[in-house]
């Protein structure tokens, strides 16, 4: 198929990569299927969905990858005697003037198919849809002949193999009368019956779609194909567009962030935080908008351990050089990226109520574009803002002083100290689990000289890890069922914050200077929630409460936020105990920001767990 950047000849050089990389799975996805070349390469290996926000191409794929081999088109070889392709090839279709014929060809001022070869498009175009509406067609037989009539009007079509411009004279391939061929694809022993091909934007449905691989061929360049490939986008919806302009584009129609050179950058930082995948394969060049080195550093703060391998290749000569990319000034043709993405969540060594670790993927998807700085304004253990991938930095901010004391020592200790500190601690007091004796002994001693890693010690084996002080500031928590174990030496050992650089705060949310931070910040909000009760909001600990005098300031400077143009996202919660936020309700519904149900728990009484965002 004649298409800008069909990946056919890539394909010995796509499956070395991932057999040097181990990389294997049940299921594939082609995020940018364009002409389906890869989606289809891979239908024999693997549960296959392919995706493109071209309608024409997504036709294409389905047709691919929903067919092993050609179909039989037995429904129709019994109602007409004959197979489709001797059907509409021998079909006249002399007097149709359809929508092809009166926009792309002279009747229309333009030179995209002679008048004959119009004709025939729009009336093979019709037939395939009146057939699929009589059910005479199946929907992977639709998809076959649709895809099929679309690889066969590129064969006649008077122009470059783009329609971003016509011949102003009559090419002889453009003479040649349209003869309806089989669409070519990879035959294959089976196909999954859950194959799947989407039609949508790559980045929104990283959001909802998730795997084992994903293959990324992005555009590369400012060329849009929404004006390089718009006559067969109108075939494909036949929908009958409100055209302009001398080429006679399509007037409503998406153009991709990834041919922006002002969005590209961005698109490439959302989708590598989105995906759900644990191998990713990108396709690229180093004639691309985003420098190759730049794709590279970009993608190697979502990677695993940060390393994102670069395999090159060219169409005439296979060559692969091994190596992680250190921005060398190579001349390149074709590029894979291979890296494994970063999905897991890291949770805090500090059991905190409250903690978002078990919500955080869904707070990911709800992520901006762009995030240059994050504001964790409310830390608490540190789950959400260790979590964020920020392009400059992450600043935890948090007021309770025991906290932050703790989350300061986690960060800022090594880790083998911490973990050394902890055991000599542990084996000083004979700590164990529902030890009362032994725990009342180092609490007694954390009350007469304080300290944040004893204190961390102690909320390991109090009550529901609570760390609750009376109105002297004593730590009073009683004994619970907890222990000094492995998951908590592993959560230690790895409680490193996903943005390289961080900085901690001690503080209110309210004094934090919001006009300081730049205007790519994210600020995040997780207040005690005003419909439940936890020790560190009821007033009685040593700490401030939360009341709706709280909540009602709380709102106030988020809708502060908002008039000043920055953007904000808070966790919290609408429904309680058959309670309902009506406050928060009518605050969002008043200034228009967007409610996201995040989780609900709970039958008679539910818990309905929410995020708001003021941003898109």
């Amino acid at each position: 198929m004649r298409y800008l950047g069909n990946k056919t000849r890539l394909l010995p050089f796509i499956d070395s990569v991932m057999r040097k990389y181990s990389v294997e799975g049940d299921t594939f996805m082609d995020l940018f299927t364009g002409s389906g070349a890869v989606a289809d390469h891979m239908k024999n290996r693997f549960r296959v969905s392919a995706n493109d926000y071209m309608k024409f191409s997504a036709v294409i794929a389905e047709a691919k990858i929903a067919n092993a081999d050609e179909p039989r088109f037995e429904n129709f070889r019994n109602e007409f005697s004959a197979d489709p392709w001797e059907w509409f090839n021998t079909r006249e279709y002399g007097s149709v003037q359809g929508f092809v014929w009166q926009n792309f060809s002279p009747v229309g001022g333009r030179m995209y198919f002679t008048e004959d070869n119009a004709r025939r498009i729009d009336g093979i175009r019709m037939d395939i849809e009146q057939l699929y509406k009589n059910r005479v067609l199946s929907e992977r037989e639709y998809a076959f002949l649709l895809a099929s009539l679309l690889e066969s009007v590129l064969r006649v079509s008077n122009t470059s193999g783009t329609y971003q411009a016509y011949f102003k004279f009559w090419e002889s391939r453009a003479l040649k009368r349209l003869v309806m061929e089989p669409l070519l694809m990879e035959k294959s022993d089976s196909v999954g019956k859950d194959n799947h091909v989407f039609c949508c934007d790559a980045n929104e449905l990283a959001r909802r779609e998730s795997g084992d691989i994903v293959y990324l061929d992005p555009p590369y360049t400012a060329t849009q194909y929404a004006n390089m490939y718009h006559v067969l986008e109108t075939i494909a919806r036949y929908d009958s567009p409100e055209l302009f302009g001398k080429t006679g584009r399509r007037k409503s129609r998406t153009l991709s962030g990834y041919s922006n050179v002002h969005k590209a950058e961005t698109e490439f930082e959302d989708l590598f935080r989105q995906l759900d995948y644990k191998h990713v394969l990108v396709s690229y060049s180093n004639q691309s908008i985003v420098p190759l080195d730049r794709l590279v550093e970009l993608a190697s703060r979502f990677a695993v351990g940060g390393e994102v391998h670069v395999e090159q290749s060219d169409y005439r000569e296979y060559s692969s050089n091994n190596s992680s990319y250190k921005g060398k000034n190579e001349s390149l043709k074709e590029t894979i990226l291979y890296f494994e993405k970063e999905c897991s969540t890291l949770k805090s060594p500090l059991n905190y109520s409250g903690s978002k670790d078990g919500i955080m993927p869904r707070l990911n998807r709800l992520m901006p574009k762009h995030i240059g700085t994050f504001v964790d304004a409310m830390g608490g253990a540190f789950n959400v803002g260790a979590n964020v991938v920020a392009m400059d930095k992450v600043v935890y901010n948090e007021y309770n002083p025991r906290v932050f004391g703790i989350i300061d020592g986690l960060l800022k200790t090594p880790k083998e100290e911490i973990l050394r500190k902890v055991k000599e601690t542990v084996e000083l007091y004979g700590l164990s689990k529902g030890n009362k004796e032994a725990y009342k002994t180092l609490r007694d001693a954390y009350n007469a000289n304080p300290d944040s890693m004893t204190l961390f010690t102690l909320q390991i084996y109090a009550f529901q890890n609570m760390i609750r002080v009376n109105s002297s500031g004593k730590m009073n928590t009683p004994v619970g069922n907890n222990e000094f174990n492995e998951g908590t030496r592993r959560r230690i050992k790895h409680f490193i914050p996903r943005t390289a650089n961080w900085e901690l705060r001690m503080g209110r949310y309210q004094d934090l200077d919001f006009d300081a931070f730049p205007d790519d910040t994210l600020f995040y909000f997780d207040p005690p929630y005003f419909l439940s009760t936890a020790e560190y909001n009821d007033g009685k600990r040593g700490m401030g409460g939360w009341n709706i005098e709280s909540e009602t300031e709380l709102l106030d400077v988020l809708l502060n936020l908002d008039r000043h143009g920055r953007r904000f996202l808070l966790s919290n919660v609408i429904e309680h105990k058959g309670k309902r936020h009506h406050i928060l309700d009518e605050w969002v519904n008043e200034h228009g920001f967007n409610l996201h149900i995040i989780g609900k728990t709970g039958i008679k009484y539910p818990r309905v767990e929410v995020a708001v965002t003021n941003y898109d």
